[in-house]
């Protein structure tokens, strides 16, 4: 682990990052290999959370083919200096733990730690990535918890993560010891609330394709629902026509990455108002896409849960009784945002998420 730091660390202070001829084709290259060898990113992400092609390419290869030429286009402007004598440079060695197109594109050398948890994705990142990028300033780390507590003991100039909140915590207070700037994407709690005024069939149609997108991993997920108490029982039999009638013969729907995350959600649904699906299949990590029935957001005992839900979501009624701080502001956010179109054919989002920190 110090010597791969090292090795990047003495690659960046050769200066070769400097230019901005070895930046363009860094950048390139990453493209190429989404585009060179995507059969065998399609079938790693199969392998991991069940993701059909269409969803892999769609999820993940058009966003980052779509970052990189983002951040093509813009790099002359970028590298300008600044009014007032503003010069920008590379900070220097910075682990990720996460997205790696922006480091890149600053010059600077990346030490990458993808999640464990996703195997197949991981072992094929490490095959690949030395392939197309230089290995001294990008290598890859793959590992566990103790693997990763290691490499947090290594200085870095900058630490990006994306993740748990409990994590955040630990790479914060590790990063401190060092003065280490650290940025951090955590996840949350993401409700939705549905207006009266709103297009029901699109909105629950909306909302259903967002929570069940990657069997509800990913960090926009929607994870409640506000509505008024009249519309609860017509959303939640919306809901329910939206998931196919056989969703664990599906191509294109996920599953959970691993056992353990199966256990975590099927335990939050034990004991709860099941209003469709909740079944599961240990073997192999699939649970039915559900909504449940909840009278009050705050006395349901996931609002504390701070790791992903799943595929599961609740719908909640809003009453006269909202005294809580934190519902009268998911209230009047969403009373503030844009409403939804009476038809399909509008601009603007049927019901627009709301998220919390």
């Amino acid at each position: 682990m110090d010597e791969t730091v090292k090795r990047a660390r003495a690659a960046f202070n050769s200066g070769k990052t400097r230019p901005l001829k070895f930046w363009i084709p860094q950048l390139e290259n990453l493209q190429r290999m989404m585009k060179e060898r995507e059969e065998e990113i399609a079938a790693a992400l199969y392998a991991d959370l069940h993701k059909s092609k269409q969803s892999a390419l769609s999820q993940e290869g058009i966003f980052l083919l779509g970052e990189v030429d983002y951040v093509l286009a813009s790099l002359l402007q970028w590298i300008l200096d600044e009014p007032a004598y503003i010069h920008s440079e590379p900070l220097g060695v910075v682990l990720i733990i996460g997205s790696l197109v922006g480091a890149i594109a600053a010059g600077n050398a990346v030490v990458l730690k993808p999640s464990e948890l996703s195997e197949q994705t991981v072992i094929l990142l490490a095959t690949l990535l030395p392939q197309y990028l230089d290995k001294d300033l990008f290598p890859v780390i793959n590992g566990g918890a103790s693997e990763t507590t290691e490499l947090l003991k290594e200085k870095f100039d900058h630490i990006l993560y994306t993740g748990s909140t409990g994590v955040g915590k630990i790479i914060t207070t590790t990063a401190a010891k060092h003065l280490t700037p650290v940025t951090l994407e955590l996840g949350g709690k993401s409700p939705c609330y549905i207006d009266k005024d709103c297009d029901l069939d699109i909105a629950c149609r909306r909302i259903t394709w967002g929570k069940f997108m990657n069997c509800g991993q990913i960090c926009l997920t929607p994870d409640y629902i506000l509505c008024d108490p009249a519309l609860q029982g017509q959303v939640v039999e919306k809901i329910k026509k939206n998931p196919e009638n056989d969703a664990k013969s599906s191509q294109d729907y996920g599953r959970m990455v691993n056992n353990h995350h199966f256990e975590r959600v099927m335990n939050l649904i034990e004991g709860q108002k099941v209003a469709y699906g909740g079944n599961g299949d240990e073997a192999s990590c699939y649970i039915g896409g559900l909504p449940l029935s909840f009278p009050f957001p705050l006395l349901c005992p996931w609002h504390q849960e701070d790791l992903n839900t799943g595929c599961v979501a609740w719908c909640n009624s809003l009453n006269l009784l909202l005294s809580s701080v934190a519902l009268l502001l998911a209230l009047l956010f969403a009373l503030s945002s844009q409403r939804g179109p009476k038809s399909q054919d509008g601009d603007v989002m049927a019901c627009k998420r709301i998220g919390f920190k």
